[in-house]
C-alpha cells in the first residue's frame, strides 16, 4: 500500500496502527488489511473535519465496516482456496512493551479461531474484549443496539472458549530446538517421542507449492511428514523470527520461504503451523507496526 502523506499531527497517524490491527484481525490477511485502511484513509481526507467530534471512534466506525463488507469477498475466495487456510503471517518484533491480550490477538491459532465466527461477531468481539471499545460505539459500528451487540459479544465469547485447545503455549525453545534435531537425524521413534499423541499438522501452500492438503493427525503420521519434509528441504538455511507474536523458525528454501510455527501441551509438540504459500509470506522482511 503507498501510504498517505500525514503530519503527526493529524489523528490518523496516531490512529493508523491500531486500524491496521483491526483490520488485519477481521481478515487474516495483511494485504487486505491495508487496502481497507486505505481506503478509510481516502474517506477521511474527504470527510469535513470539523463535523466529526471524535476522530479516533469515526476512523474506528469506517474501518469496522470496511472489513466486514471485505470479508464478504474473502469468504468466496476461501470457498475455493486449495488445502488448508492459514492467516497470512506478519512479522510482529513482539517486546515485553507489548500488552498481553494485544500480543495474543494476532497469534495464527486466535486468528484461525475469528475465521470461525460471523463478520458480525467478529468485530464485536474484538473491538469489545481486545480494543475496549464502548459497547455505545460498537454499536455504531456495526450498525446494532447496544443490547444486541452485548448479545452478539457472549455468543461470540462462547464460541471462541468453545474451540479453543485446552492449556495449549507457544512451544518452549529448547523443545523446538530437540525437535529440529530429531527430525533432521530420520528417527521417527525420537520425533514421536516429542509430539503429543494427538498433534496436529496444519500446511498452507496454496494452489503452488505442495503441501498436504488436509490437517494431518497424529504422532507417528506428523513425524514421518515432518522427516519428509527436513528431507526435500536438505541443508537449507533456518532463521528464528517472531512471527504473529510467536518464535517461528523461518526455513530458506530455494523455491520460497517455509514458516513453521508450534505450540505445546504439557512438555509436547500439540499443533504445527506450517506456511508455505509464497503469496502470503513475500512481505515478511519487514517488521509490521500494528497494535
Amino acid at each position: 500500500m503507498v501510504g498517505p502523506t500525514l503530519s503527526a499531527e493529524d489523528p490518523f497517524t496516531e490512529q493508523r496502527p491500531l486500524l491496521l490491527g483491526l483490520a488485519y484481525r477481521m481478515l487474516g490477511s495483511l494485504t487486505d488489511a491495508e487496502d481497507v485502511v486505505q481506503e478509510a484513509w481516502l474517506r477521511w481526507s474527504a470527510a469535513d473535519r470539523d463535523a466529526i467530534f471524535n476522530p479516533a471512534a469515526w476512523l474506528t466506525t469506517v474501518t469496522t465496516r470496511l472489513s466486514i463488507d471485505r470479508t464478504r469477498t474473502l469468504r468466496r475466495r476461501r470457498e475455493s482456496y486449495v488445502g488448508s487456510w492459514l492467516p497470512e503471517p506478519v512479522a510482529t518484533g513482539a517486546g515485553p512493551e507489548q500488552r498481553t491480550e494485544l500480543s495474543e490477538s494476532l497469534t495464527l491459532g486466535f486468528l484461525v479461531l475469528m475465521d470461525t465466527l460471523t463478520p458480525t461477531e467478529r468485530a464485536v468481539f474484538l473491538l469489545a474484549d481486545i480494543f475496549a471499545v464502548a459497547f455505545a460505539d460498537i454499536a455504531v459500528a456495526v450498525g446494532k443496539s447496544e443490547d444486541a451487540c452485548r448479545q452478539i459479544a457472549s455468543r461470540a465469547r462462547r464460541k471462541v472458549r468453545d474451540s479453543e485447545p485446552p492449556t495449549v503455549v507457544e512451544a518452549d525453545r529448547s523443545l523446538l530446538e530437540r525437535l529440529v534435531s530429531a527430525t533432521l537425524s530420520g528417527d521417527v521413534a525420537q520425533v514421536v517421542g516429542l509430539l503429543d499423541p494427538e498433534v496436529v499438522w496444519v500446511s498452507d501452500g496454496g494452489p503452488n507449492r505442495h503441501a498436504a492438503r488436509r490437517p494431518v493427525r497424529g504422532a507417528d503420521r506428523v513425524a514421518r511428514l515432518a522427516i519428509n519434509l527436513m528431507g526435500r528441504l536438505g541443508s537449507t538455511p533456518v532463521s528464528e523470527m517472531v512471527i504473529n507474536s510467536r518464535r517461528s523458525l523461518v526455513v530458506h528454501a530455494v523455491d520460497g520461504l517455509v514458516v513453521a510455527q508450534a505450540e505445546e501441551r504439557e512438555g509436547r509438540i500439540s499443533v504445527i503451523r506450517v506456511l508455505l504459500n509464497p503469496d502470503k509470506l513475500s512481505h515478511l522482511e519487514a517488521v509490521t507496526q500494528l497494535e
